[in-house]
Order: C-alpha cells, then structure tokens, then sequence
C-alpha cells in the first residue's frame, strides 16, 4: 500500500485506553465492525499480540488493501465482507463466543472520499454512486430517477435535515424529466441553480443532500438502529464497546441505545434494586467525548467526531 493511502486513525490513543482493561484478558478477541483501512486494528494488533481479531467491512476494495497490511499478523486475523449488523451472524459462522472488546468507527471511509469514482464527493465531478459496497444494487443515481418527489423530499429533510428539501426535490422530478441526472457535477448545478443566494453564502447548497443520499444508498441509519443492540448483546461481562460518530443522526442512534442499556428498569417504588433490573452496562465517558484540539489541528477528520464508550456489567 502506497504510504499516502494510510489514513491516521482517528482518536487512536483514547480508543486503545478505552477498550485496553477488556483486551489484557487471555483469550480475548476484539471485532472492529468497521476495518476500513486497518488503522486501529493494526495498532491494536501490535499492542495486544495475544489478541484474537475481526474486521468487519462492506467495501471489498477496503478488505483487500487492509488484508495486505494485516497479513503478517496470521492466522489470529479474521476479514469478513459484510454489513456490521451482521455481527452476531459472523460470530456464529467463525465459532466464536462473546467477545471483550467492539469498535464502531462510523461514516464514511478516508479512502471512499479520495477516489473520485465512487462519487461519494460533491467538489469533484463523478458518476452519482456513493456505494460504499459497489457490488450492491442501489445508487444515487438510481435513486434520483425512480424516488417520487416526496421520497426525495423527506430523506433530505430526514438525513440532511435540509430546509429546502421540497425545492430540491421539486426541481430534481421537473429537470429528470429532461435528461438523467447521472454525474455529481449535474447535481451540484441543479442545487445552486435552486438555491437563493443569501441561501448559498451560509454554506455549500450540495453538503446536506450529498449526505442524505450517501445515508440512503448505504442505510447507514437502520443498520446502525441493529448493529448496536447486535453489538452489545456479542459482549462478555467485563467486555467494552467504543463508538466513534461524525455526525447527529448516527451519534443520536448510539447514545439513545447505551444510555437505555445503561439504566436501571427497576420499577418505581421498590425498597431494593432486583439482579434482573441492574444496568446491564455503565457508561464509560460523560456524554460524547471530542478530539483534543491539536488531534483536530493535526486529523481534520477528528473535527465533528462523538466518542461514546460502555463496558458490560451483567448478562442480559
């Protein structure tokens, strides 16, 4: 791999602090659902040379790449090609029990956003793809020819949280009826041409709906909604989980499901707490941790990133 195609991990040194106290156990494995281009897992990997590891990856560009780099560790590696709420399925397939140790490095990957084909990037003109798998079936551009109007319209105002949605969405129907959209270059010029100027100097018209798209191609937000109930019922007792998230919408998913495994159901009224109502975890940093500033200064992609960490207290 060429040295430039190593992207620096993001928040590596808190990650491996986090999820160290699960990994120092004999026996343990860690699943990075997540592998991209293997920039945690190899430092995990080096740290932890007793470790047993799984990477997870729906690209198999990514896998491929991350394969080579990994490959003198041996057999303690296992690459998988799937979608991450899977996890509990690839656990069984490799016979493998409950795990110490789960990173969720979400969004998308360095490498998808620098190869201009995928079309995962709005400054770059591409064909209109955004599959972070590219042997699945939907596209962009498939969903900007068949979704009605008020499709388009709610998961730009849903994925995007974009206040023009029903202008956009309008203007894609009424221009699609001349010619395909097919190239991120054509989209982007629909989107400015759309959008009222006072609109355009508060940010670029195409940021929010190339991300709503993107979401939509890959369903990014129902496979999280069940890749982290997956994920947390795949831990041991005294096992952990650390979850990075770029953005609201993912990190809402991941906060809503560990604040709920990490509460008492106790109900209300009882004189003594019953084993079976105790958290099933215990939050392991205050709310969403952020990247320090010279990680932001050094990492631009730390910028927006949300850290949320929960170790396992008890069996379900």
């Amino acid at each position: 791999m060429a040295e430039n195609s190593l992207h620096t991990p993001v928040m590596l040194e808190r990650t491996l602090e986090l999820l160290t106290p699960a990994l120092e156990r004999p026996g343990a494995v860690l699943v990075d659902a997540t592998l991209g281009l293997g920039g945690h897992a190899e430092a995990f990997l080096e740290r932890f040379p007793e470790v047993e590891f799984v990477g997870l990856d729906r690209d198999p560009h990514a896998l491929e790449l991350t394969g080579e780099r990994l490959a003198h560790f041996g057999s303690r590696v296992h690459l998988v090609h799937t979608v991450y709420d899977r996890i509990a399925e690839v656990l069984d397939e490799l016979g493998i029990g409950p795990v110490a140790g789960i990173l969720f490095d979400l969004g998308v990957s360095s490498m998808q956003l620098d190869q201009v084909e995928r079309g995962f990037s709005y400054s770059k003109d591409a064909p209109l793809d955004m599959r972070m798998d590219d042997t699945a079936d939907l596209t962009a551009a498939r969903i900007l020819a068949d979704y009605d109007e008020a499709s388009l319209r709610r998961i730009f105002y849903e994925y995007g949280d974009e206040k023009l949605a029903p202008r956009y969405a309008s203007r894609i129907v009424r221009e699609r009826a001349v010619a395909p959209l097919t190239t991120s270059a054509q989209l982007v010029e629909l989107l400015i041409a759309a959008t009222p100027a006072a609109v355009q100097r508060a940010g670029h018209p195409a940021k929010r709906v190339f991300q709503a798209l993107r979401i939509e191609v890959n369903q990014e937000l129902s496979v999280l909604e069940r890749a982290i109930p997956a994920a947390l019922d795949a831990l041991e007792v005294g096992g952990r989980i650390v979850v990075l998230a770029y953005q609201s919408l993912e990190d809402r998913i991941v906060k809503r499901e560990l604040t709920a495994r990490s509460t008492s159901t106790s109900p209300r009224g009882l004189p003594v707490e019953l084993p079976q109502h105790r958290p099933e975890f215990k939050l392991l940093v205050r709310g969403a941790e952020l990247a320090s500033e010279a990680e932001k200064a050094a990492n631009s992609r730390a910028t927006p990133v949300r850290l949320r960490a929960a170790e396992r207290l008890r069996a379900a």
